[in-house]
């Protein structure tokens, strides 16, 4: 069974900063991607970052510039930083990660994080 634990959101001023993390655990054998989604109610599920094994990562463009992804693979854990935090910037923020497990190490499929509430909000 695969986990992910995520955890930073909370409320925060426009123009401030919070940091998001998630933390994969379980059988993992092989770890492909790890990333940020946020959902509004009503609206799509959107990327927002992504951070791959090799060291690619992509951005959503509303946020390039002011969010940084990271990850530390020793932890099978993703970051994102998050600055100069805007009003439109208030979602869930869904972990995710692409992986497979050692007990079906071919086989690659996709996981969810429970959700993080930001809001910006003065």
């Amino acid at each position: 069974q695969v986990q992910l634990v995520e955890s930073g959101g909370g409320l925060v001023q426009p123009g401030g900063s919070l940091r998001l993390s998630c933390a994969a655990s379980g059988s993992i054998f092989n770890l492909y991607v790890m990333g940020w989604y946020r959902q509004a109610p009503g609206k799509q599920r959107e990327l927002v970052a992504s951070f791959t094994k090799d060291g690619n990562t992509n951005y959503a463009d509303s946020v390039k510039g002011r969010f940084t992804i990271s990850r530390d693979n020793a932890k099978n854990t993703v970051y994102l930083q998050m600055n100069t935090l805007k009003p439109e910037d208030t979602d869930i923020y869904y972990c995710y990660a692409e992986l497979s497990l050692e007990r079906l190490p071919a086989l690659r499929r996709g996981y969810w994080g429970q959700g993080t509430q930001v809001t910006v909000s003065s």
